[in-house]
């Protein structure tokens, strides 16, 4: 786990440029499920990555502190959001004070910790009647041509079933929401997104090559003008602790 999830390190700019953002739909929801308005909470935005997630909720007008263990990360984050704070660690070692925080939040980075320490760290730092919010952006399946991607993924990687999405026990009961969006992109950005993921960069080039020729050639009959229309779900869950 830890050498896939160091893995986005090496390629900090390509994650950065390619992957989907998040609609403001799951802010509000976000803020339905706390029963607060973002705007003027303490927010920590953990796993935070290049700050895809913090910089929209720095928007929302939240008080926000990116937590970010990769050296590339880090780096990409403080070139693109030089005005927001960021502090080097992860969800089991959380570098923040007791009590300090209203919200934290995890976008596509829960299931890169041991809920055995990320848990109890979450309740050191929240404090009470806080709040932890996680959020995966999921590709939406109800889509022939995303399920086919999703079923040839799955035999190249040799994926047997979902394992890591277990929502952690001891901070109470969560909530959830799930939020549908999409963005239209070109097919060159669409395989990039694609070869962002950590299962491409540890793979090894030759190997992500092949994939990638062989996608092409089975998309561009699809998408003849260039353009892709990738559709998402975005699937929230929200404990108040």
């Amino acid at each position: 786990m830890t050498t896939r999830a160091r893995s986005f390190d090496t390629a900090a700019a390509l994650y950065g440029a390619h992957r989907p953002s998040y609609p403001p739909a799951l802010f509000d929801a976000v803020e339905a499920l706390t029963g607060r308005p973002l705007a003027g909470a303490r927010v920590a935005d953990v796993g935070a990555g290049t700050g895809i997630a913090t910089a929209l909720l720095h928007e929302r007008g939240a008080e926000v502190v990116a937590v970010e263990p990769g050296d590339g990360m880090a780096a990409e984050f403080r070139r693109t959001h030089p005005g927001i704070p960021i502090v080097r660690g992860d969800g089991d070692r959380l570098p923040l004070a007791t009590g300090a925080f209203d919200l934290l939040t995890y976008a596509q980075a829960w299931h890169w910790t041991d809920p055995a320490r990320s848990v109890p760290e979450a309740r050191r730092v929240l404090r009470a009647g806080g709040a932890l919010a996680i959020w995966w952006n999921d590709s939406d399946a109800t889509i022939p041509w995303i399920a086919e991607q999703d079923a040839r993924l799955r035999d190249f990687f040799e994926v047997k079933g979902e394992t890591y999405r277990t929502l952690p026990q001891g901070l109470g009961e969560f909530a959830t929401r799930s939020v549908t969006w999409s963005r239209r992109i070109t097919l060159d950005d669409h395989l990039a997104n694609l070869a962002s993921h950590s299962a491409f960069l540890v793979l090894g080039e030759a190997r992500t090559r092949e994939y990638f020729a062989g996608e092409r050639e089975l998309l561009n009959p699809l998408f003849p003008d260039g353009i892709v229309e990738e559709q998402y779900v975005v699937n929230l869950s929200v404990a108040v602790v």
